[in-house]
């Protein structure tokens, strides 16, 4: 079913591009040559992602090892790293370009992973006694420094291949982006956590209890070496993203071009910010004026503050709701089988009879990030003349509705799955089309990077707001999670709003 689904996507995806038309009327050898540039830089973005969730997954495997509380301050000291880091890493994009930015995350992020997978194999195989969590807290912070050169790179490296005019396409690609990353990581990496458990898991009343895996789990323990061991190997949630970041190095040290000038083609006016500039002598100070005293910036910032509390408000929060009201992340069905020696055995299936919402989250999430992208970019560019205000404005204006409508639906499980997924549409739209498209146009090619490290920190610091507020509340009550999420709706709404109108300059002189 998931592999269908993806198959859709892609064929709608493809669509969906052909629709967005040539606006700029690039050549076809140029747009077959700016795929070759994007997609594999693309996939490496999505295996950042998975290469950044997978301790989200690792823990429900760790069980004491790490404590929730544990988890928490990991998390936060990654979060707050990654928002930080891009003081340092956009400038620094600018500065050499986003080739090296990519390259830098992406074997920065591998050894990381490494390293954290080389930790829990001591503690998993070694049995080693040693605490983890402090190791884990310095480690996970370095990977998310890493992390941070990823959106950065991505956006660095696209002002140069797109027209102002076609970047709400862009924006439906970044958004795709991001929802496989999410994909690949809940269920990519809750497959291989799921994959990698010992046959036997533990005795219950004097009975064996074992689990009964699936065709692709089945297939992942062989070519893991999972099969017979004695131990969890819950090291390869780490390692696999690891091997993965590595192998797209490889291919974009060779693939992937900063300009379309390095690959054979001409270099032109995007009709962005910087057009005019170009040949400027690159200032840090001019830069960061621009950047700072820029209003339609500082405004797609705070809404982004927004979208970052009601994003991870939603993708993080719902699978502890339905767990702690009963629900179950994964339901799990339970036989007895009688062995020929008399031996009862417990085993335990998987959670395909579990409820549909939890166990095809990150699939959910991704077909809700895909079209909530495509349809983003749509409406900026066909609808709105490559505005991005009224795209936001629109997808805010349903946030205000859904979030409204949460609170009246939480004893109601499916209508709020139905909820939260359009609620998951609606803000990785306003995501891609912000932090990817938005910051471009107004940052210019000179400073798309430093544009988009202010607005993704701004995402991770609004993160960071929700993360604290609705550990607290949510121990309160599960009815103030909402309640909380729904002024942010409204806040976004009114910023978006403020900027309905807004265009680049260069946009304004007709260039």
């Amino acid at each position: 079913m998931a592999e269908l689904i993806l198959l859709g996507i892609l064929i709608t995806w493809f669509a969906f591009l052909r629709l967005s038309g040539n606006p700029a009327g690039h050549s076809e050898a140029f747009r077959r040559r700016r795929v070759l540039n994007w997609l594999p830089m693309g996939l490496t973005y999505a295996f950042l992602y998975m290469g950044r969730y997978n301790l989200t997954v690792a823990k429900t495997a760790f069980g004491d090892l790490m404590k929730n509380h544990d988890f928490g301050l990991i998390f936060m000291v990654g979060t707050v790293t990654y928002a930080l880091a891009f003081l340092i890493n956009g400038p620094l994009t600018d500065k050499m370009g986003g080739k090296k930015a990519i390259l830098a995350g992406a074997l920065g992020s591998a050894v990381m992973n490494l390293a954290m997978g080389v930790v829990t194999y001591y503690v998993r195989a070694k049995q080693a006694t040693f605490d983890m969590v402090p190791v884990f807290v310095v480690l996970y912070a370095l990977n998310m420094y890493f992390q941070s050169f990823g959106a950065v790179a991505i956006v660095k490296v696209n002002s140069h291949w797109f027209h102002v005019r076609e970047r709400g396409s862009f924006g439906g690609i970044f958004g795709t982006l991001i929802s496989l990353g999410i994909y690949f990581a809940f269920d990519w990496g809750g497959a291989i956590v799921k994959a990698t458990r010992r046959g036997i898991d533990s005795t219950w009343f004097g009975l064996r209890i074992q689990n009964e895996f699936g065709t692709m789990q089945r297939f992942l323990r062989t070519i893991l070496g999972a099969e017979g061991t004695t131990h969890d190997q819950t090291y390869w949630v780490f390692f696999i993203p690891a091997l993965l970041l590595l192998v797209m190095f490889v291919v974009e040290l060779f693939l992937l071009k900063d300009r379309p000038g390095e690959a054979g083609h001409q270099d032109f006016d995007t009709g962005d910010a910087s057009s005019g500039e170009m040949n400027e002598a690159f200032s840090y100070g001019k830069l960061f004026k621009r950047i700072l005293t820029n209003p339609i910036i500082l405004t797609v910032a705070a809404i982004e503050f927004c979208s970052g509390v009601l994003r991870n408000g939603v993708m993080h929060w719902y699978l502890i709701y339905l767990k702690q009201v009963g629900v179950g992340a994964s339901m799990v069905k339970v036989h007895l089988v009688q062995l020929a020696d008399g031996e009862w055995l417990v085993r335990l299936l998987g959670s395909s009879k579990g409820f549909f919402f939890a166990d095809n989250w990150g699939l959910l999430l991704c077909v809700a990030g895909v079209y909530g992208g495509m349809s983003a970019g749509f409406i900026s560019d066909k609808l709105f003349g490559s505005r991005r205000g009224p795209s936001a404005a629109l997808l805010y204006g349903a946030m205000v509705v859904f979030t409204s409508a949460m609170i009246f639906s939480l004893k109601l499980n499916y209508l709020l799955g139905v909820i939260v997924i359009l609620m998951s549409f609606c803000v990785i739209g306003v995501h891609g089309m912000l932090s990817g498209t938005a910051t471009m146009d107004f940052g210019g090619r000179r400073g798309a990077a430093t544009a988009v490290g202010a607005i993704d920190g701004f995402v991770y610091l609004g993160t960071g707001l929700q993360s604290i507020s609705l550990g607290y509340i949510t121990e309160v009550s599960w009815q103030w999670w909402p309640v909380f999420l729904a002024p942010f709706a409204l806040i976004g709404l009114f910023l978006s709003i403020r900027i309905w109108r807004a265009f680049p300059e260069a946009r304004r002189k007709g260039k």
